[in-house]
């Protein structure tokens, strides 16, 4: 089945003004944002053509093996070339370019204005990199009100508003990016949220304390477009709005958070009719785990686990994933240190994973089995 690569290359000669922009084109700039353009597009002020910015990148990385991590798809790399082929893609503006890591703070966050050429730009956020401090700052969201880089948002998007007074905005991103989208939508303001055309949450987690009681969130509402694969894990964490797009995906389990994976068809995702019996059966025993602690008990654990991965002195998934044997044996004399109750909940949480992931792997043979038994014409 066709993906967003499909897309641009089957679509990409319709500009924005012949086929008006749409889910497909937003989970694109989601993804083309976790290109590092630090230097390459400006901070503030003028835009650079896509195109021109894309064509700099690859100059600068000319010679080297480029990868974009250990969970962050190198299909991005592949996606960017296509876009500067493309018509659609290739003018489109790009400004306000932002990332930086505070491992201080805990926070990790990247951010990108697109002059989409129809009066209007597109903000996008991005996700959870390849760094611990990305991925400490998602944890911490399970027993914090507010992480760093949601204030951050909310300030981005003030500071593009009054960059761009002219312009619509849209805004969004793909998992920790398409919370940030939502979170900065609801806190920036009435005057600047009458601007708002739409805001994505692609696969992106909820909140600790629900926004959608709020009248800011309720102004918002129809504007909001949360798309999540069937068997979702990330999207359905902490509390959500349940009004979501179910779309279908060629992945298998937790890697249909991989937005490659989700189908496309037209200038559209196909669509499932909801979540999948192991999608509901893995966000409940994940809920189940964190609501079984209380606050102070989830930063513990939090703290636990990423002591753990520090333990390796590894600051990116990938510096892990390079030296698996020497990381294995520092994670295993940093786990014997903690107390007996420490360690009895981080392998809960392995078994957690071990879990949902074995449930998705089950549906999925089921699924299979059932598609067989039809074309066979045989009853169970």
């Amino acid at each position: 089945m066709a993906n967003m690569i499909d897309y641009i290359d089957w679509r990409g000669d319709l500009t924005v003004a012949q086929d008006p922009f749409n889910e497909v084109d937003n989970l694109i700039l989601s993804e083309f944002c976790f290109l590092d353009l630090g230097g390459i597009v400006p901070a503030e002020g003028e835009m650079a053509p896509l195109g021109e910015a894309v064509t700099a990148y690859f100059r600068r990385h000319e010679g080297q093996e480029l990868s974009m991590g250990v969970l962050v798809p190198d299909q991005i790399l592949t996606m960017a070339r296509r876009m500067v082929q493309s018509p659609r893609f290739a003018g489109m503006g790009l400004g306000g370019f932002c990332s930086h890591i505070d491992t201080g703070r805990e926070a990790q966050f990247a951010a990108l204005t697109v002059d989409i050429g129809d009066g209007s730009v597109y903000i996008a956020f991005r996700g959870t990199d390849d760094t611990l401090v990305g991925w400490k700052e998602d944890f911490n969201m399970a027993f914090l009100p507010t992480v760093p880089s949601q204030p951050i948002a909310v300030e981005y998007v003030k500071a593009a508003a009054a960059a761009y007074p002219g312009k619509k905005l849209i805004l969004g991103g793909h998992s920790k990016g398409g919370n940030l989208a939502v979170y900065s939508a609801v806190h920036c303001g009435g005057r600047i949220q009458r601007r708002i055309k739409a805001v994505y949450n692609n696969d992106g987690p909820g909140f600790k304390e629900s926004l959608v009681e709020t009248a800011a969130y309720q102004a918002l509402r129809e504007r909001i477009h949360t798309i999540v694969p069937r068997s979702s894990i990330v999207g359905m964490l902490l509390e959500h709005d349940e009004n979501y797009g179910v779309v279908a995906s060629c992945g298998k389990g937790i890697y249909q958070h991989d937005g490659f994976s989700w189908e496309v068809l037209g200038n559209r995702f196909v669509r499932r009719q909801g979540i999948s019996q192991a999608g509901r059966t893995g966000d409940q025993t994940i809920r189940d785990f964190i609501g079984a602690m209380d606050d102070g008990q989830r930063e513990r654990f939090v703290d636990a686990l990423f002591e753990v991965l520090g333990s390796t002195n590894a600051r990116t998934l990938t510096d892990l994933d390079s030296d698996r044997m020497g990381a294995v044996s520092a994670m295993i004399r940093r786990y014997k240190d903690f107390d007996k109750e420490t360690r009895q909940t981080l392998l809960e949480a392995v078994g957690v994973l071990l879990k949902v992931s074995a449930g998705d792997w089950v549906e999925d043979w089921e699924e299979k089995g059932q598609e067989l038994r039809k074309l066979l014409n045989v009853k169970k």
